[in-house]
């Protein structure tokens, strides 16, 4: 199978839409998808295209706007939905296939180039991100960009190619910000020391290329600061700099530090490339072995463009080594030179046909599978997440014209948040214990956290019925009544 182009091309279509399944069935899971789902639900609402905004009046300076832009444009063509959310990181993956695909097809032709996307996309986290409303899948197509188009300008001298790199870093610095310099022009830096030859890169138009990232990228940055003073302080210092080496940095103003060990950024590569990752170091292990047992040591010769997208791949895991402020996302962009070094080294060498054909077709078709699993799962079983959607669908549909809106005991989660289109309120006991005294309105929806049902269902005053319960909160139905409390449990 893996000889026949048209195949794969079908296996890779397939793999490719089966994430539009999960992106429509899965709910919105706390934390991070609704926290960002909501900041971009907001800017398509305000139509405030320069500072996304964390809540109302409160700005979110952690990352920059390229994704909520995506995503706010999709809101306003298709309506505040979980597609619409998740379609933008979808067609980012798209293009990351694209690229791919050009660039393997001009090393090694068609099939390897199907082979290199295959691999790409039924990685763990390149097919979770595919799908997912996070920043990361645009950082990643813009070091790809960034990386096809250095290595086809070399290939191609004067053109178009030399000019894409620099829209790559632009894109880059809109998704996540500097970083994209950093994964960007790090592997650059070391792969002109590895080959000890510059030239060729002068090629490229340096001066004019950075005046294009400039112009394409610092005029957001400008109006973000105008527009919010402290933005650049706390996202270039805070986030890039305290966050990195502070392991339990306690500046974050939207969440908590992702403290970890050193080194566990090795043990997310593992993770975010199975079964891939795991595959080519057997592979590179079994040939090695397999040339001492004949007495002949056999090694891969690297070319130039496979040295550089070997330093792509390792990059990413050596810069973030010894920080311990880390997410397993942050591998992202090491997946598709990875992908590439895959095709056109293990399936081009002809060591996949040492391995077992159908373990490499079964490889791809893994993770896709399971994830696709996970979606039905969460169909039958909505209460098992951490999600509020099923909760704020029952307010939606149960409550009447002159309902008090839905009130949460404690913090609202980020997804009761956007399901309600942040309309949701805070309070606590003694202010709801008022509320519904006070008679104002005929009916009242409260969540309450489940570790605090019982303690504080009793000072309810009125007539409390729980009609839902999820994962973490009891939804209690009040309607106000003098020194009567009764309780009913809807099974």
């Amino acid at each position: 199978m893996l000889r026949r182009p048209d195949l794969l091309l079908w296996l890779l279509a397939t793999i490719v839409l089966s994430r539009l399944i999960t992106m429509i069935m899965v709910p919105m899971i706390d934390t991070t998808e609704p926290r960002y789902a909501e900041i971009a639900r907001i800017m398509a609402e305000s139509g405030d295209w320069i500072t996304p905004w964390f809540d109302y009046g409160v700005p979110f300076w952690g990352k920059p706007p390229l994704s909520f832009w995506l995503e706010a444009l999709s809101f306003r063509l298709f309506g505040v939905t979980e597609f619409a959310a998740r379609l933008p990181s979808w067609l980012a993956h798209l293009a990351s296939l694209g690229l791919i695909y050009t660039l393997v097809r001009n090393i090694s032709g068609h099939r390897q180039a199907l082979i290199a996307a295959l691999v790409f996309s039924s990685m763990t986290l390149a097919f979770v991100m595919s799908g997912a409303v996070l920043t990361d899948p645009f950082l990643a197509l813009g070091t790809t960009l960034s990386l096809v188009s250095i290595l086809l300008a070399l290939r191609h001298p004067g053109s178009h190619w030399r000019w894409w790199f620099f829209i790559g870093l632009s894109i880059g610095l809109l998704a996540k910000g500097p970083l994209a310099l950093v994964l960007t022009g790090g592997p650059l830096f070391f792969w002109v020391l590895w080959r000890r030859q510059w030239r060729d890169l002068s090629t490229i138009p340096w001066i004019r290329g950075i005046l294009l990232t400039s112009f394409l990228t610092l005029p957001w940055y400008i109006a973000a600061e105008l527009k919010t003073p402290g933005f650049i302080d706390y996202f270039i210092i805070g986030e890039h700099f305290l966050r990195f080496i502070d392991p339990g940095w306690n500046g974050d103003l939207y969440g908590n530090a992702h403290e970890r060990a050193f080194g566990t950024i090795w043990i997310y590569w593992i993770e975010a490339t199975f079964p891939w990752g795991i595959i080519a170091v057997v592979a590179i292990f079994w040939r090695w072995f397999s040339g001492r047992s004949s007495g002949s040591p056999r090694t891969w010769s690297l070319s130039d463009e496979q040295r550089l997208m070997l330093l792509a791949v390792i990059f990413p895991s050596l810069f973030f080594t010894f920080s311990g402020n880390i997410l397993a996302t942050y591998q992202l962009p090491a997946l598709a030179p990875l992908a590439m070094l895959i095709a056109i080294l293990i399936f081009h060498s002809g060591t996949v046909s040492r391995i077992n054909r159908g373990g490499a077709i079964i490889s791809m078709v893994f993770i896709p599978l399971i994830l696709i699993f996970t979606g039905f799962y969460t169909q039958i079983y909505p209460e098992k997440l951490k999600t509020e959607k099923m909760l704020v669908a029952y307010y939606e549909k149960h409550k009447s014209e002159d309902s008090y809106p839905l009130i949460y005991i404690g913090k609202p989660p980020f997804s009761a948040r956007y399901y309600s289109k942040g309309r949701v309120k805070q309070m606590e006991l003694p202010e709801v214990e008022s509320l519904i005294r006070s008679k104002l309105h005929p009916m009242y929806f409260i969540a309450i956290p489940n570790t605090r049902l019982n303690a504080g269902m009793p000072s309810l005053p009125g007539l409390t019925t729980i009609v839902l319960k999820n994962r973490r909160f009891t939804l209690l139905q009040i309607k106000p009544a003098e020194n009567r409390i009764a309780i009913y449990e809807i099974k």
